[in-house]
């Protein structure tokens, strides 16, 4: 069993929870301008770290409401809990963050720059 503790109603079992995939994954804006293989790698390519990962999860059962969590995939061990829109703060979620490979990827930089369009 796995406890996770949601921001706004405290700890509880994770059946209460689910599991929305990799954390700050921006959707590009421009998706027309994306090549296949640029949209392929936005859709199916997934980091698969071992240690810690920035993940979104959800409290189905309880709020509804998402949010972020650092969570050691190797372990289980939760390691932060932030809510959507921030950043990790503890230095093991500092290095999930700026290690995940989607920095650089084509479809994160057609987010930014939609973005910057706005």
């Amino acid at each position: 069993m796995l406890l996770i503790t949601c921001p706004w109603c405290g700890p509880r079992d994770d059946n209460e929870f689910h599991y929305g995939g990799e954390a700050h994954i921006a959707r590009p804006l421009k998706a027309s301008e994306l090549s296949d293989a640029e949209w392929a790698e936005y859709l199916f390519l997934k980091q698969n770290a071992k240690g810690p990962f920035t993940e979104r999860w959800s409290h189905s059962a309880g709020c509804r409401r998402w949010f972020n969590v650092v969570r050691n995939t190797a372990t289980d061990e939760i390691i932060e809990v932030y809510p959507m829109g921030e950043l990790p703060k503890s230095a093991e979620g500092i290095k999930a963050y700026e290690t995940n490979w989607r920095r650089e990827s084509a479809a994160q930089k057609n987010a930014k720059a939609g973005a910057s369009d706005k």
